[in-house]
């Protein structure tokens, strides 16, 4: 049978057809149709619940989990106060997703964590975040402006996963303006040319990356093939 790929979901509110202003559980369909082109079925997961259980409940019947990309981590999640530049969280999101990737973890759950969602990885792990990214790399290459995508060159290191999924250099589409800073249970695997960290990925046999960049944004599959096809193996 194809793998059962959850991927968590937006809360907010939309407008389409006669409908107005509802609130609304959403993500961009390229997530789902990165998954089908790869083999998978794709399974939205709403935050509708930070219940441990109601996530244990949804990891046992998944085969692999995307954590997708969204709004800032709320610094109260890493023991942190709000700087000025973090202006939009969901600690209903935060709530979940780290509730899910607990679960994910205790059960071998492959995992990828896309833009905000390696975030919340290295802040389950115990981690911490750079509130904006800017104030330390000197620029905006990275979030240039609402709605579109900076491209970045990244170096991927050797003997890593990542490296073998995706060879040792690539140009992706970031679109964020927040990093991690500590990522405790993870080895560093690719980085901007300015420094900054664009992946890491968990110790150990099981497949756990997460990427701050946002594969679903273009047209190379292989993160998500790569995803697929461990979560195939389970």
């Amino acid at each position: 049978m194809k793998p059962l790929i959850g991927l968590t979901s937006y809360r907010e509110s939309a407008t389409w057809g006669v409908w107005s202003d509802l609130r609304c559980d959403l993500l961009p369909s390229s997530y789902a149709d990165m998954v089908v082109r790869s083999g998978g079925v794709p399974v939205l997961l709403p935050p509708a619940s930070d219940d441990p259980d109601a996530a244990l409940a949804v990891v046992e019947r998944l085969d692999g989990l995307v954590i997708s990309g969204g709004a800032d981590v709320d610094p109260a999640q890493y023991g942190e106060d709000r700087q000025e530049r973090t202006v939009v969280v969901r600690p209903d999101r935060d709530a979940w997703e780290l509730a899910l990737l607990t679960s994910a973890a205790a059960a071998n759950l492959p995992t990828l964590g896309v833009c905000r969602g390696m975030q919340v990885m290295a802040v389950a792990a115990g981690g911490t975040i750079d509130q904006h990214t800017p104030a330390t790399v000197g620029h905006e290459g990275h979030n240039p402006r609402p709605g579109v995508y900076g491209e970045t060159e990244v170096r991927v290191g050797d003997d890593s996963e990542l490296h073998g999924i995706l060879g040792p250099s690539l140009t992706v589409h970031c679109h964020h303006h927040q990093s991690v800073r500590s990522h405790p249970g993870y080895v560093a695997t690719a980085w901007a040319v300015d420094g900054s960290l664009e992946a890491m990925e968990a110790t150990g046999t099981r497949f756990c990356l997460g990427v701050q960049w946002h594969p679903e944004a273009g047209r190379d599959q292989r993160l998500f093939d790569a995803l697929v096809a461990a979560s195939s193996s389970t």
